[in-house]
């Protein structure tokens, strides 16, 4: 009985909800038509006429103090609504309506789809758009010390923010720490430093425990954050290499012992893939390249299940530095797999090499009078790829927008990524003849294949609303955070700004003019109430004058 009742009532109210939203059109006439009828009974015509005599009574100065008040509060909200918008990248008064309005006029919740189908849908667009916005490791990070303070001691700038470092410590805690740390007492030490968020009480942590023992996460620590120059950090982690592969051999042979045992060998293979990564990026960056090659391929051949640390991403840098482009062509098609997922460094390595074969020559007054030749086709077809993927890369390749150093994680298809991808390839891209000329007359073709607005994509899922946000938590204040696609106005700020336009030209007209301004609005006024009296005067005229006397009466 009691579920018939509560069904009743969500019919009627599914009733009521359906005709306030399709049926205001016949609502508001009953409403005319209710007011008109009882216009007698409710004095409207005296109400009317007293109103009307106020206002010819009023001076135009109220009417200039008016338009100036309403030209004043219109501007007040121009300015919040500009300020929302360049913060937030949406309007307040839309994003108001939307949120609490809307449910209460009868649109649809998408927070509680009434199906179940709708329910599994809506999870799975929630699982798309986390996973689109997730924020990875970046490959070639560089080195606190060495790199990121020496900026900081030059210019007085922080180039990493509190949410890029807090990520970092999160990382150091999943790959450096384990659940039998507290059996150790430098582990113990360490698990605790990881934590820390003061970098000097870290490092102290470090030296701390390097006094009880031969412990390869400090010296890790220590190579990151104390060293001021390569060379310094690349002895650290050698010292760190000599304790981490004791570790790893002794873990290894109990690993089958237990869970305990599993984890901590787990923790040790993660410090030594760690260790050897950080050297051959010391080697590639000492000048070392062809050593740095030969320790990434070992790695990945030692570890080829360790994807997550992207040590592909630093060989195929280095190889392009060797210009070992048959090499580099070998990776990507290991890498540039539809089942893989995929990088700026991916798409426009590819988009490069396939540039490289005709960039020397490559001329656009000729390719518009003879048109593209089947090399060139592939070339802007990967140009056209790598765009589409990350669209915020080639301004910094093409030198448009200045590039700041990157942070420590990346958002793929966001500038972040873009601003990591070009602080390393662009050197790449300069040393290939034409490349970026190529890719100058070219990339912006890419969005004439983008359906519009970006449902759907081309040659990628559809690219994500979230990474504005995300980069602005990345990438420091002092950077113009790259958007796209490019944010329109919002309606209400268009409207907010002529309402405040014309409001004050209203004021100073009214002020200047004021009874050629009062003739005026009588006039527009007049005008306006016409069409309402003729309709009441035809229909006067066709219903019977006992009819509205007995409405009126009623």
């Amino acid at each position: 009985m009691a579920e018939a009742g509560t069904g009743f009532l969500e019919q009627l109210k599914s009733c009521i909800v359906w005709s306030w939203t399709y049926l205001w059109t016949l609502w508001f006439f009953i409403m005319l038509f209710l007011v008109y009828i009882l216009r007698v009974p409710l004095k409207i015509n005296d109400n009317l006429t007293t109103v009307s005599m106020f206002l010819n009574t009023l001076t135009p100065k109220f009417y200039v103090a008016l338009t100036g008040t309403s030209s004043l509060i219109s501007g007040l909200i121009l300015i919040f609504e500009w300020w929302y918008f360049r913060k937030y990248g949406t309007s307040f008064i839309e994003q108001v309506s939307v949120s609490h309005l809307r449910p209460l006029l009868g649109g649809v919740d998408s927070s509680a789809p009434s199906a179940a189908s709708a329910a599994g849908g809506d999870a799975d667009s929630n699982r798309q758009s986390v996973s689109e916005c997730k924020v990875w490791r970046n490959p070639l990070n560089l080195f606190r010390g060495a790199e990121y303070n020496r900026y900081t001691w030059v210019t007085g700038r922080e180039p990493l923010t509190y949410y890029d470092m807090n990520l970092s410590a999160q990382d150091h805690q999943t790959f450096f720490t384990c659940d039998t740390d507290h059996l150790r007492p430098a582990d113990a030490i360490m698990q605790k430093a990881w934590r820390e968020r003061n970098p000097q009480a870290r490092i102290s942590a470090a030296h701390e425990a390097l006094e009880l023992n031969e412990c390869a996460t400090a010296y890790i620590l220590l190579a990151e954050e104390e060293a001021t120059t390569i060379v310094e950090a690349e002895k650290l982690f050698k010292q760190a290499l000599k304790a981490g592969e004791g570790c790893y051999r002794r873990s290894q042979q109990l690993q089958h012992h237990g869970a305990q045992y599993e984890a901590q060998h787990r923790r040790d293979t993660n410090v030594l893939v760690y260790i050897k990564r950080r050297l051959a990026m010391c080697a590639r960056k000492l000048g070392r390249t062809r050593e740095a090659v030969k320790m990434m391929r070992d790695l990945m051949k030692e570890f080829p299940l360790l994807s997550m640390f992207n040590i592909h991403e630093n060989l195929l840098e280095a190889l392009l530095e060797l210009q070992a482009y048959a090499d580099v062509q070998a990776v990507l098609a290991k890498y540039d797999d539809i089942s893989l997922p995929k990088s700026a460094t991916i798409c426009y390595t590819a988009a490069l090499l396939k540039a490289r074969a005709v960039s020397d020559k490559f001329s656009p007054e000729a390719a518009s009078r003879r048109g593209l030749s089947t090399a060139e086709m592939n070339a802007v077809e990967a140009i056209h790829r790598a765009v589409e993927f990350n669209p915020h890369v080639p301004k910094y390749l093409l030198e448009m927008k200045s590039l700041i150093l990157p942070p420590e994680h990346i958002l793929k298809r966001g500038d972040s990524e873009a601003i990591a991808y070009a602080f390393f390839h662009l050197q790449h891209w300069k040393r290939v003849e034409g490349a970026l000329n190529l890719l100058h007359c070219t990339w912006e073709g890419t969005f004439r294949m983008i359906p519009y607005p970006l449902e759907k994509g081309h040659l990628f899922y559809p690219y994500p609303i979230c990474t504005e946000t995300a980069d602005r938590e990345l990438l420091p204040s002092f950077h113009e955070v790259s958007v796209y696609p490019k944010k329109e106005l919002p309606f209400f700020i268009l409207f907010t700004a002529g309402l405040c336009s014309f409001t004050a030209m209203l004021a100073l007209l009214t002020h200047q003019f004021p009874e050629l301004m009062g003739v005026f609005a009588k006039a527009f006024l007049s005008t306006l109430f016409a069409p309402l009296n003729f309709v009441m005067e035809k229909v006067e005229s066709i219903l019977p004058s006992s009819l509205w006397h007995q409405l009126t009466r009623i």
